[in-house]
């Protein structure tokens, strides 16, 4: 069974810095897949952050962090991270990681659904 927990969130100041990271276990091809990060602030909708593709490493971003935030993976660890820099108060939310079969990266299908989910890590950015 697919497994996915999330670590690193936290509080910081605005324009600080927080590292996000998504131990993965339970796949048989750790290079078959499409890992994300989603974020829900409360009282808005839900709103997918980043996607990276295991097998071609291509990567997609919201347009609201595109700069300041990277997805990355270590495939060693089965890990895959969320760099975030230059934080915002309105980045505070809860940050989920998902994924799901590598297909759903392809075309921006990711930010409708993914398959497998953590249970979130809280970020709190204070002005």
């Amino acid at each position: 069974q697919v497994q996915l927990v999330e670590s690193g969130g936290g509080s910081v100041r605005d324009g600080g810095s927080l590292r996000l990271s998504c131990e993965v276990s339970g796949y048989t091809y750790y290079s078959s897949y499409c890992m994300a990060w989603f974020r829900q602030a409360p009282e808005k909708e839900r709103e997918g952050v980043a996607a990276l593709a295991a097998d071609t490493s291509d990567t997609s971003y919201a347009d609201s962090v595109k700069g300041r935030f990277t997805i990355s993976k270590d495939n060693a660890k089965n890990t895959f991270y969320l760099q975030m820099d230059s934080l915002k108060s309105e980045d505070t939310a809860m940050y989920y990681c998902a994924t799901a079969p590598a297909a759903r990266c392809w075309g921006g299908t990711w930010r409708y659904g993914m398959d497998y989910w953590g249970k979130g890590t809280l970020v709190t950015i204070s002005s």
